[in-house]
């Protein structure tokens, strides 16, 4: 089952980090092109609150609720009435995503007052926002329909064409800010006209992959209103309990907005690092499991329901502690390789190295949420994780009050850290309390084996880096060659150092560790 599941896992995770790439190389231009200035703030805003709705609508609440509806169907109806669900979700949920668009579009202004009320009275930057968002607004239509057909080809092992799609958004971004900025009187509006190309073209790049598999809905209202009641209940917890991380970033832009100018880009910028193996390890391993942990739910199969939860966790450890050690030690490198040049200058790799330290603190928690929550959401169970969810939203806010103050921009990345570790801990303590997930053997020596492979890591990097003037000196091809060298250092002597202590290959495919002190051979 795991060689499966590892293959999927690896699919997804090629096509991530290809638009990861992609995705870098996008934000490199923006930066070199715009800084972290006023109209990059208002930029960010306009795409953040789309994108915001996006994770939190589409690729969050609506994909947990409907893939495991959709896995059930696939399992125990006819091929019939699964197309007759998903036309009848297609209908009402492109009628709600119509309606919501129009109104986003009209009361742009008040949303920017509610994300950003800091740039309120500045107005050339709060009458760019508010223009720039009545265009990018429109991309949660687009980019919902896509989670929905997302949504169906993973359900159907299609794995890797969601995962590749959004590599058109950074394209277009691309395209925009290099081809179509220099034709506007505002270069900067070109971006948000890359965002709504984005979106259709993501779109209708699925839409023949649903074909190919006889699954292109045909909108059809109450064909199935059973189905898309269940999935409405159980879509509106889910909203909460799947997005505390993009409410959490989402308070801290809101906070940040009263800060200094290039707060909310240093925000930005550094979440984007995170967002990095956050996309490449987190999300894929949350993709492949959910299908499958609502495939064995649905057949009672409570024992490899838990082995499948096992397995995602040990991945979760063996691949966020190395990336975590290397978001921190090379935070200002990695930040002067692809964001210090033109209008993005030393101070602000500087201040933008400050929130990647703190959200990198956090990201062992961000990707085990998306696991641990699958293990709710595939059982149906949505109240308990909104319950966490609040707990972890209530904690961020006192925790932002308490840390904007000393610290800052940084104080509010800190904060998102330690309430996603606290909404991590609690989603595993009742998963273990209720007997839902039991952990097998082999624990004990893999954290032994992680951090002390970890630990050498660290003293590599720590002791053989550059120092960040050579880094400044470098030109930027010279900083890229640096930068994936040491990648590959610090990557190497972790592996390396596993393989020394006894960790093998077989071991993780297999779902078995052996016990500390136990034959490797």
């Amino acid at each position: 089952m795991s060689k499966g599941l590892l293959k999927s896992s690896v699919s997804v995770s090629s096509m991530t980090f290809l638009s990861r790439i992609l995705g870098f190389v996008r934000d490199v231009i923006i930066a070199r092109t715009f800084g972290a200035s006023l109209v990059a703030d208002a930029f960010f805003i306009a795409f953040k609150i789309p994108n915001f709705l996006r994770r939190l609508f589409a690729e969050g609440a609506f994909s947990l609720a409907f893939v495991p509806v959709l896995a059930e169907y696939k399992a125990q109806r006819g091929e019939a009435e699964v197309k007759r669900l998903a036309d009848s979700v297609v209908a009402s949920l492109g009628l709600i995503l119509l309606v919501v668009t129009i109104i986003g579009v009209i009361a742009a202004p008040l949303l920017v007052m509610i994300f950003a009320p800091g740039f309120i009275g500045n107005e050339g930057k709060f009458e760019l926002a508010v223009d720039m968002l009545r265009i990018t607004f429109p991309y949660i239509f687009f980019i919902s329909l896509t989670a929905f057909a997302g949504s169906i080809l993973n359900t159907y092992g299609r794995f890797a064409v969601p995962a590749l799609t959004p590599v058109l958004l950074n394209i277009s971004l691309i395209f925009a800010a290099v081809v179509m900025a220099p034709y506007f009187d505002e270069p900067i509006m070109a971006l948000a006209w890359g965002v709504f190309i984005a979106g259709v073209a993501q779109l209708l790049f699925q839409l023949p992959f649903l074909a190919k598999i006889k699954m292109l809905p045909r909108p059809r209202r109450g064909a199935d209103k059973e189905g898309v009641s269940r999935i409405k209940k159980l879509m509106l917890p889910a909203i909460f309990g799947s997005s505390v991380a993009q409410i959490n970033l989402l308070i801290d832009t809101l906070l940040a907005s009263f800060l200094v100018t290039g707060s909310i880009s240093w925000l930005y910028y550094s979440d984007r690092l995170v967002e990095f193996p956050l996309g490449v390890f987190g999300v894929a391993l949350a993709t492949v499991i959910l299908p499958k942990l609502s495939q064995q739910h649905t057949a009672e199969s409570p024992q490899q329901f838990s082995q499948t939860l096992d397995w995602a966790l040990r991945w979760v450890l063996i691949m966020a502690v190395p990336s975590t050690v290397g978001l921190m030690l090379l935070a200002q490198p990695m930040l002067i390789t692809l964001f210090q040049y033109g209008a993005f200058s030393e101070h602000d790799v500087a201040m933008a190295g400050k929130s990647l330290l703190a959200y990198s603190l956090g990201l062992g928690a961000f990707i085990m949420v998306k696991v641990l929550a699958a293990g709710f959401y595939s059982r149906h169970d949505m109240k308990t994780p909104v319950k966490i969810a609040i707990i972890a939203m209530v904690a961020n806010m006192v925790l932002n009050i308490a840390l904007v103050f000393p610290l800052a921009h940084a104080g509010l990345a800190l904060a998102t850290s330690l309430s996603a570790w606290l909404n991590a801990l609690c989603l595993l303590y009742l998963l273990r309390r209720d007997g839902i997930y039991q952990s097998r053997s082999g624990w004990f020596a893999l954290f032994l084996r992680t951090f002390s492979a970890a630990l050498l890591m660290a003293l590599t990097l720590f002791f053989l880096v550059p120092t960040l003037s050579e880094w400044v000196d470098k030109l930027w091809y010279q900083r890229g060659l640096s930068l994936l060298l040491w990648l590959a250092v610090g990557a190497t002597v972790y592996l390396l150092t596993l393989f020394a202590l006894g960790l093998r290959w077989r071991h993780m495919v297999n779902e078995h560790l052996p016990d500390h002190g136990q034959n490797q051979t």
